[in-house]
């Protein structure tokens, strides 16, 4: 289990991260979302380990982050920033292969082409495998960097449980492809792998995830089940908008209507 216990982090004298609970666990797919600012990827970047907090820690299958090695690490977790540039030439496959260098010695082998090869036909990916990374459109890039983060965590190990953590990757695709990324998610689930994402767009979460938290000004305002969380009030409190939460016929996921913004407070 990925764990965080009362974590708090400031840029200044801002607190950005304000006492924060977190778990997830191998197997479910977690959508944390929230207002712009409201400390979504200063908190995935604080469970990553790429920030440290200035109170509270984080544990990976019952260590202390830091307690393991890099490389250990990245064999257990893939981070999908929300911005990632790159100017090298590389090709598309090459971008993606980058995801397999916790796995290999020297240079990658027979098992790290394979797995490659799968997550890109996977991602819808293989058609452009050999142009220059640098030449892809947006949606192309990001889907080549959701392989390469697939492709970090593919395979099982003998330490436990894999995670992946993701702010917005749906993003930069069109709405096939932000579906088939959701389905893809549920995928890796069932893997065994814990999955947090964060995501805007509520009725895609809603039908796609198991638990979403709703973060704001730094704080956990709820957390639990997609239909305990997605109510009227909360949308109101969090998102500062009007909206109705209808059900699904036969599932009972919420389906959001937004009708307007609330007016917010002065």
């Amino acid at each position: 289990m990925l764990t965080a216990t009362q974590l708090e982090y400031f840029a200044g004298n801002t607190r950005l991260v304000d006492a924060v609970d977190f778990h997830l666990s191998p197997g479910e797919c977690v959508a944390l979302m929230g207002p712009n600012g409201a400390g979504k990827s200063t908190l995935l970047k604080l469970l990553s380990g790429d920030l440290k907090p200035r109170a509270g820690a984080v544990s990976l299958n019952g260590r202390p982050l830091s307690g393991w090695r890099q490389s250990e690490r990245a064999c257990l977790r893939a981070v999908l920033p929300q911005h990632l540039d790159l100017a090298f030439p590389f090709t598309a496959f090459e971008v993606a292969m980058l995801g397999r260098i916790p796995h290999h010695a020297g240079g990658p082998g027979p098992r790290d082409h394979a797995v490659v090869n799968e997550v890109m036909a996977l991602l819808d990916a293989t058609r452009f495998a050999d142009r220059p990374y640098t030449r892809l459109s947006g949606g192309e890039r990001a889907r080549v960097q959701l392989a390469r983060v697939f492709a970090q965590i593919w395979d099982e190990r003998p330490e436990g449980p894999r995670y992946l953590l993701l702010d917005e990757p749906t993003a930069p695709l069109d709405i096939a492809h932000q579906l088939e990324l959701m389905a893809h998610l549920r995928t890796l689930a069932g893997r065994n792998i814990g999955v947090l994402i964060i995501v805007h767009d509520l009725n895609l979460a809603a039908a796609h995830v198991d638990r979403i938290m709703l973060l704001r000004d730094g704080k956990v305002l709820h957390a639990g089940t997609v239909q305990s969380v997605l109510t009227t009030e909360t949308l109101r409190e969090v998102f500062d908008v009007h909206a109705q939460v209808l059900a699904t016929a036969g599932q009972g996921t919420p389906l959001i209507r937004f009708d307007s913004c609330a007016q917010r407070a002065a």
